[in-house]
């Protein structure tokens, strides 16, 4: 009986193992997917799509940016609901500004946020109101993950729709609209855009850091597998 019950333990012992060793290289090749995941991020974040297309076609609301929308041009249809200012932001020449972020309502039922221009022009169309439809055309952006500034009444930390959920019951896309053009009523409103971005890759770290936590994940498997027989070595 105690020689089977050791029997058993052992196969236990070695199931378990065999289990964490599985589990360690398995990590190991999915930060291997993710340095692989973060250069195609890169190299998309460095390449902005001029084909314009329709904002439904490439995202949906509530649902995160793919990696093919990532820098389209996309055009859109809404109506200009709210306004804030996004402080400190960096126009990609290290020019840092102000923002003007409006949300605007796409649908029935969803919304997204939308780089009109600079905030010291944000006079210039003084005719707009929330009741005219705007036609829109600009670059879809992945959300900030960093803040520029405080959340505060009519102004925005971050271009990211989380910011403002709680000041909505629309659906919100994620990531933002960086305009390049406006129109009411077949009439452009013309103002400075924005027209750099540093855009940041989705995916967070940097490729050798991916790489090397991927060392590191193998490197434990192969400890747990050599534990057992060092463990019988040093055992009188």
């Amino acid at each position: 009986m105690t020689q089977r019950s050791n029997l058993l333990t052992r196969i236990f012992q070695g199931v378990a193992v065999l289990a964490v060793a599985a589990l360690f290289v398995g990590l190991g090749f999915w930060q291997l997917q993710r340095a692989a995941d973060l250069q195609a991020s890169l190299k998309i974040a460095r390449t902005i799509d001029t084909t314009v297309v329709p904002l439904q076609s490439v995202a949906q609301a509530r649902q995160p940016l793919e990696a093919q929308a990532f820098n389209r041009t996309v055009s859109v249809t809404g109506k200009y609901i709210a306004n804030f200012r996004a402080p400190n932001q960096d126009d990609g020449n290290g020019v840092v500004t102000d923002w003007e972020v409006a949300l605007a309502q796409v649908d029935e039922r969803s919304a997204i946020l939308v780089v009109r221009g600079l905030w010291s022009e944000r006079l210039l169309n003084p005719d707009i109101q929330q009741s005219m439809d705007i036609d829109l055309t600009g670059v879809l952006v992945a959300s900030q993950s960093g803040d520029r500034a405080e959340n505060t009444p009519g102004v925005i930390s971050r271009l990211d729709s989380a910011v403002v959920v709680g000041l909505t019951d629309l659906d919100l896309y994620d990531g933002y609209i960086l305009a390049r053009s406006e129109a009411s009523d077949g009439q452009d409103l013309q103002r400075s855009r924005v027209t750099e971005e540093k855009i940041n890759p989705k995916i967070p770290g940097f490729y050798w850091q991916h790489i090397s936590y991927v060392v590191i994940w193998w490197l434990m498997a192969v400890v747990v597998l050599y534990l057992p027989f060092y463990r019988r070595r040093v055992t009188p």
